[in-house]
């Protein structure tokens, strides 16, 4: 039986992902080591949910062994899902959401069956009611740097129901704006990794504090 979109909804990971509001999404981090010890300075400054993107070599053994070094309190979700083969190893992995750039609605099916939060990638209203009708557990706005805070902002409107999640360009000169403009949380890769602790501790504070 295919899990109920309500009930993925309101799921432990999708309140953690509106309590806290920053995604730290991990491509291609390298080695293994390099991996971990980064995600422990993460969690130290206050980032609880992190997305590994499937598409490379070892990815999702990275999400398994990272799973295994966070414990509790921190949810570990798998990106750039884009096919069947992704998705079964992000299930296998033990992902606790599954994130991909685009709609495709067989994917998004699929990942529901198995009772995975699920969050697909949209552009236009269009793309994004269809998601969001089809059960998105959040609704990714993909690429934010392209599309800007007022995107966010105008959805809003006509689609006050839907819940976004912005990634894609995202950095300390843009995250608030996306967050004050009604986007659940924010997706922030690269730009992590390039902050300093005192820097990443503060984008954490704003991010919670931009309701």
């Amino acid at each position: 039986m295919p899990a109920d979109p309500l009930s993925l909804r309101t799921s432990p990971v999708a309140g953690a992902i509106r309590e806290g509001r920053l995604i730290a999404v991990l491509r291609r981090v390298e080695p293994r080591a390099r991996l971990l010890d980064l995600v422990a300075e993460l969690v130290v400054d206050g980032i609880r949910i992190v997305e590994i993107t499937l598409d490379g070599a070892d990815a999702a053994a990275d999400l398994a062994a990272l799973r295994e070094a966070v414990g509790r309190g921190t949810w570990v979700g798998a990106g750039t899902i884009r096919t069947p083969a992704q998705l079964h190893a992000a299930i296998a992995a033990g992902a606790a959401f599954g994130v991909s750039p685009v709609l495709d609605r067989a994917i998004l099916d699929a990942a529901l069956a198995a009772g995975l939060p699920f969050v697909p990638g949209a552009c236009s209203p269009t793309e994004v009611d269809v998601a969001w009708r089809a059960g998105a557990t959040f609704v990714k706005l993909f690429p934010g740097s392209s599309l800007g805070p007022s995107h966010v902002r105008e959805l809003r409107g006509p689609l006050p129901e839907v819940e976004t999640i912005v990634s894609g360009g995202v950095d300390a000169s843009n995250a608030v704006a996306f967050l004050a403009a009604g986007a659940v949380a924010v997706g922030v890769g690269s730009a992590l990794a390039r902050m300093t602790r005192a820097e990443r501790r503060a984008l954490v504070a704003a991010a919670g504090h931009a309701r």
